[in-house]
């Protein structure tokens, strides 16, 4: 399996955002949910209208991990969120399958609007995880705060955060690429 990683370019997280809004409204809101919360694809999937229609924070029970969550809907992510759902029914997924009445799209149909995205930006290395993986790499970016980003993705150790969004990655090719081997000049 190829490990996925996140969209560490500002731009083309907004190229990406941009070129689905143009798509499709859902597979947009879709992404910048992901981007925003920093969850897993299978926990996304299972929302629905009455779960985020008028709130300020959302608590779920992580599919993966069973652990009770909760996290508060970002005022960048919360006007999307709101215009998206105007005139859906507070039962309906938020990420409605086309082909059935009421039932959320696949994490395969999410992997694939994320793929046909990334092939269109020139990115192989993307998935579901990509979302979270973003989500993770721009908050350290932004705060180099490993340990809230740990909290918040329920990771066991810092060193498991810092590889998973990427951070490692990065320090190791900034490290190789500035190793030299030239002598000095003494002037």
């Amino acid at each position: 399996m190829n490990t996925v990683e996140p969209i560490r370019d500002m731009d083309i997280v907004l190229d990406v955002a941009d070129y689905l809004k143009a798509r499709n409204e859902r597979d947009y809101v879709l992404f910048m949910f992901g981007i925003y919360t920093g969850l897993r694809i299978s926990d996304i999937l299972k929302f629905r209208v009455r779960d985020v229609k008028d709130k300020d924070a959302v608590y779920i029970r992580e599919k993966k991990t069973g652990k009770e969550k909760r996290f508060p809907i970002n005022a960048e992510l919360k006007p999307i969120i709101e215009n998206y759902i105007k005139g859906k029914r507070d039962f309906e997924y938020l990420f409605k399958s086309p082909n059935f009445p009421n039932k959320e799209i696949s994490r395969q149909q999410a992997y694939n609007i994320l793929a046909d995205a990334g092939k269109a930006f020139g990115i192989s290395n993307i998935g579901t995880h990509t979302l979270r993986k973003t989500f993770g790499y721009h908050m350290y970016q932004q705060t180099h705060d490993a340990v809230t980003i740990k909290e918040i993705l329920n990771h066991s150790d810092i060193s498991v955060t810092l590889r998973y969004i990427g951070i490692n990655q990065d320090n190791k090719d900034k490290a190789i690429k500035g190793l030299s081997f030239r002598k000095k000049s003494h002037r």
